[in-house]
């Protein structure tokens, strides 16, 4: 069975989108993260796969609690575990049946279609890997999860985080296809850029709300 993998945190203040929260406040940086989740996991969910959550922190104290808790209903958690992001990003795919479909929180613009897009990708390669405009990367499948153990030695969170990651899986011995490219969000200009690609989205009518006025 295909399995759809989402290696989150639980959106609470000062915990989740501190770069962007330094900007409009760590309040209102968690309910951005918040709808994020929620569109992520809608998206997800609509895929038809095992769902897994990979989950650093608890969602009882986050932002939108009640909500997360329907919204991953039926989804199997398992707590971050290692070191570092490789690590951790390691050991959530070792957790999941294959083929596996990897994502974070930061892509609300995502879709069902894209998702599928990478899986069926699948079949002619053994991962495919979808580039973030900021230089790392939004999405990952993997014929394999157990290859995912690649990326324990890759830097993550750098401007060359994708490029890093598809040379660390073709040394793993994988031929790496490649799918969209999305905009992660980090900025007030991404979120206000994403907002606009995913209008009546649960993050665009959240960041609408929280958005800082123009100076």
């Amino acid at each position: 069975m295909t399995s759809v993998l989402v290696v989150a945190k639980a959106p609470e203040p000062g915990r989740v989108k501190t770069r962007l929260g330094a900007d409009i406040g760590m309040a209102e940086a968690a309910q951005v993260a918040a709808a994020s989740l929620l569109d992520t996991l809608a998206a997800c969910s609509a895929v038809a796969a095992e769902r897994h959550l990979s989950l650093a922190g608890d969602l009882r104290g986050a932002v939108r609690a009640e909500e997360l808790a329907a919204a991953t209903t039926g989804w199997t958690v398992h707590p971050q575990a290692g070191p570092d992001f490789g690590a951790r990003l390691a050991d959530a795919h070792a957790r999941v049946p294959g083929p596996v479909v990897q994502v974070g929180m930061d892509t609300p613009h995502l879709t069902p279609a894209l998702l599928e897009e990478a899986l069926a990708g699948l079949a002619s390669y053994d991962a495919v890997l979808g580039p973030a405009e900021d230089g790392g990367w939004w999405v990952l499948a993997l014929r394999d999860p157990a290859a995912a153990a690649a990326l324990a030695a890759v830097e993550m969170s750098t401007p060359t985080t994708g490029a890093d990651t598809r040379a660390a899986l073709e040394r793993a011995g994988l031929s790496v296809g490649e799918a969209a490219t999305l905009r992660d969000v980090d900025t007030v200009a991404d979120a206000d850029a994403v907002a606009a690609l995913a209008p009546g989205s649960r993050f665009a009518t959240t960041w609408a709300r929280v958005r800082p006025l123009a100076p």
